[in-house]
This record gives structure tokens, C-alpha cells and sequence, in this order.
């Protein structure tokens, strides 16, 4: 029997670079919990203010929200504050997530692969950088998503390589460089809490040229999804374990997705997790959920299922 969720409200759209791809998750999302006879109603929190949200009396809110505002632990203490239950993680593991240099950070501490990388305090560091990691190297912006931002730089050519870090100052006023791994992009989708979770196929990506940018992502026809991925089970193991500690370091909850390049040796390099993932139809939760058999529609109930207030003694 289908729980009583109340009202629901999804919660999309924001104000993140990652805005377009957040209102076409949350209209799917709305659609698929409609026709399984929720009451949800949709909440574009770029266009509505925080007091409306609390007026709305939403019993549990789907976040679908990606990027800054949503992904990064803001929403989520916005909801603490008022008590609304919300689906993924909670306030301190999002804003951790986001942070690909700190995630990356804690990796280490737990032993876990993940490549090299450079914190670009100034433009000056780019030097460090390139001495340290060698070329090619990828610069990023530190809390961005969905490869917005990213440039890779195939040898040191100052303007290039000056030129990158500035585009990723567009976008975030922290940026890092990263070794860059050649091979194969994976990704793998993680149900649940620390106690039980539920590891989805493993997804390889496989775009043209090998370019995984923001269109080839969410757009592309041409970008090919193979799940399972076809791998030897011990690799395929090693990736879900990895997953799994990965998750379980930063105190993920509910959901998430992490990704990875498998190199030319098959040693598998985490790259970041996402821990409000794409729900389009390009998407890759949904793609894995369904080779195991979980329709988008259960997906989308058994997410909303799992929202929770995640700090538990509140002074009123």
C-alpha cells in the first residue's frame, strides 16, 4: 500500500547555471508523482520566495533542484528551520558534496582513489599546478555541477591554460586544477542510508570524441548509455565498494551518484558525487533504476519515501 505523503511539494528551477536542467527534472518528476495519485504540487524556487514555501504547508518536499542554492546544503537548512521533511542528504553532506576539493580531501583520508589535484589560489598557482600534475590537466570551479565550467588543458600554453582558469572564475570564485585520467567514464547510482543501500547497475558513458560536456549530458541523442557496463565483476566490485565508502564518508542519505574514469590499467578514479541527480529522460539514476527493474515512477516514490528532517532535536 502506497504511503500517505500529504502535500507534496517538488521544489525546482533555483538560481544555479544548472537552472534549465533543474526545471525539466522537477516537471518530470511532478508528472510521474501525479499519476500515481500524490497530491504534489510544483515550487520553482527562483521565481517564489522562501516565505511562500513556508506558507504552502508542504508535508515533505522532493528537492529538484541542482547546482548552488539546492545541491549545496542551503535548501536543506532552509528546511530544517522550518520542518518540512525533504528528500537526498542532509545540510553539512551536501554542502560537502558540492565541494569537490574537500570531498576529494576526504577521500584520501579514507584511502580511496581519486586523481591529483591543485587548489588555484591566484593565477599565480597555475604554475604549481602544471609542475605538479603535468599535462594534460582539467580546471574546474570547486563547487560547481553537470561539467559546467570545466576545461581540460593539453600542455602549457599560458594563454590557455590562463584562459581556463578564468572561465571557471565565471562560474565560482574557487577553482582547482585536476590530473587528467584518460579511459572510461562510469557512474553509479546508491539508494538509501549507511545501514542499507542499494547500489544500481553501473553506467558507462560513451560520447563522441569523448566529450562529455553540458549538451552531450542532457541534450545528445548521440551520447550512447551502456548498463550494465561491461566490465570484468571484479572491477565492477571494486567500483561498488569504492561507491559505497565514498558515499558513506561524506554521510550521503537517500540517493546519490558517483562518478568516475576508469583508466587504461581498469583502476577506477572517483571524480565527485552529486547527491541531487538529473531525473531527465537523459538522466542516468533513472537509466540505471530501470535495468534493475525500478520503474521512473517507483524511483520517484521510493526517493520521496525516504524524505526526512535529518536533524532530529530542534529548540523551538
Amino acid at each position: 500500500m502506497m504511503m500517505n505523503f500529504g502535500k507534496v511539494g517538488v521544489i525546482y528551477g533555483g538560481f544555479s547555471s544548472e537552472r534549465e536542467i533543474s526545471l525539466i527534472s522537477g516537471k518530470t518528476i511532478y508528472n510521474a508523482l501525479l499519476e500515481a495519485g500524490i497530491d504534489v504540487h510544483l515550487f520553482d524556487l527562483g521565481r517564489n520566495t522562501l516565505m511562500l514555501l513556508s506558507e504552502s504547508k508542504f508535508d515533505r518536499v522532493f528537492i529538484a533542484l541542482h547546482g548552488r542554492f539546492g545541491e549545496d546544503g542551503t535548501i536543506q537548512g532552509v528546511l530544517e528551520l522550518l520542518g518540512i521533511p525533504y528528500t537526498g542528504s542532509g545540510q553539512l553532506s551536501s554542502g560537502i558534496a558540492m565541494n569537490k576539493v574537500l570531498s576529494k580531501q576526504i577521500w584520501l583520508q579514507e584511502y580511496l582513489p581519486t586523481p591529483e589535484f591543485e587548489y588555484l589560489r591566484d593565477i599565480n598557482s597555475l604554475t604549481i599546478a602544471a609542475n605538479k600534475l603535468g599535462f594534460p590537466l582539467i580546471i574546474k570551479p570547486v563547487h560547481e555541477g553537470s561539467t559546467v565550467g570545466i576545461r581540460k588543458v593539453d600542455f602549457f600554453e599560458s594563454k590557455s591554460i590562463e584562459d581556463a582558469y578564468y572561465n571557471a572564475l565565471d562560474f565560482d570564485n574557487e577553482v582547482f586544477a585536476e590530473k587528467f585520467i584518460s579511459g572510461r567514464e562510469l557512474t553509479v547510482s546508491i539508494l538509501g542510508s549507511r545501514n542499507s543501500t542499494k547500489v544500481l547497475p553501473v553506467v558507462e558513458i560513451i560520447v563522441p570524441n569523448g566529450n562529455y560536456d553540458y549538451d552531450h549530458k542532457y541534450f545528445a541523442d548521440e551520447t550512447k548509455y551502456i548498463c550494465p557496463a561491461i566490465l570484468p565483476k571484479h572491477i565492477t566490485d571494486l567500483i561498488i565498494d569504492i561507491s559505497i565508502k565514498a558515499y558513506n564518508s561524506i554521510g550521503c542519505d537517500s540517493w546519490a551518484r558517483v562518478d568516475f574514469i576508469l583508466d587504461n590499467d581498469n583502476n577506477p578514479w572517483l571524480l565527485e558525487i552529486n547527491t541531487s541527480p538529473g531525473m531527465t529522460d537523459h538522466s542516468l539514476v533513472p537509466i540505471a533504476a530501470k535495468v534493475a527493474g525500478i520503474s521512473y515512477t517507483d524511483l520517484c516514490l521510493y526517493i520521496l519515501s525516504e524524505a526526512s528532517c535529518k536533524i532530529i532535536s530542534r529548540i523551538f
